[in-house]
């Protein structure tokens, strides 16, 4: 079985290019993205994380670390994130997670239990490794989302849902295509009274859509 929503994710130790972490340990007491490939120096990962490098100064800003885990060893990860910052003109200044055992991979049902990389591992071998998964600092998953090798992951989209994650995290939902600034749901477990209480005025559609200023 997969994880799910509000799962807590799988802690383990690996070593990465920037030394060895235990994953609960270096999430603290932030938000993380785990960001999977499916190996180095591939055409579409490398614009991806070329993007992820340039958002530095964004991830920081909402209290978020970011890591990535490919199925290549340590001295590959160092090499292709010369070509990550060559091709995005940003140092790329976030850990990537050697899983050439696999163990990352499989602990986040990326792959079957009992799938292995044959010698000369292609990225059609670990095709299944190119997800993305938001975790809380409470080590849930908040959201997962999986492409395939074809498509470029839109990291717009993923810092809009981080955004979102972050907003309801205080007790309210978000409409389709809300970015912060728009208001935002009161959802349908709170009541008129209760509402008003912790919103102040808010503005009734429907009796169960009811919007409101986002809360600071």
């Amino acid at each position: 079985m997969g994880l799910r929503i509000n799962d807590t994710v799988p802690d383990f130790t690996a070593e990465t290019d920037q030394g060895t972490i235990t994953f609960h340990d270096w999430i603290g007491d932030s938000w993380a993205i785990l960001f999977s490939h499916p190996k180095d120096f591939t055409p579409v990962c490398t614009t991806e994380f070329s993007v992820v490098a340039q958002l530095g100064d964004e991830w920081s800003k909402r209290n978020t670390k970011v890591i990535g885990v490919s199925v290549d060893g340590v001295e590959d990860h160092k090499k292709w994130k010369k070509d990550i910052e060559e091709y995005g003109k940003a140092a790329p200044g976030f850990p990537i997670i050697a899983d050439d055992g696999l163990a990352v991979s499989k602990a986040f049902d990326m792959l079957p239990a009992e799938a292995y990389l044959p010698d000369g591992r292609t990225p059609a071998d670990s095709a299944t490794v190119r997800s993305v998964f938001i975790i809380g600092p409470d080590k849930q998953l908040k959201l997962s989302m999986t492409y395939p090798m074809t498509v470029g992951r839109n990291f717009a989209e993923i810092l809009r849902a981080l955004d979102g994650l972050q907003m309801t995290a205080k007790g309210v939902a978000t409409p389709a295509n809300w970015v912060p600034g728009e208001d935002v749901i009161i959802p349908p477990t709170v009541s008129n009274e209760e509402a008003k209480a912790k919103f102040g005025e808010f503005e009734t559609i429907f009796p169960y859509l009811r919007k409101v200023k986002a809360p600071e």
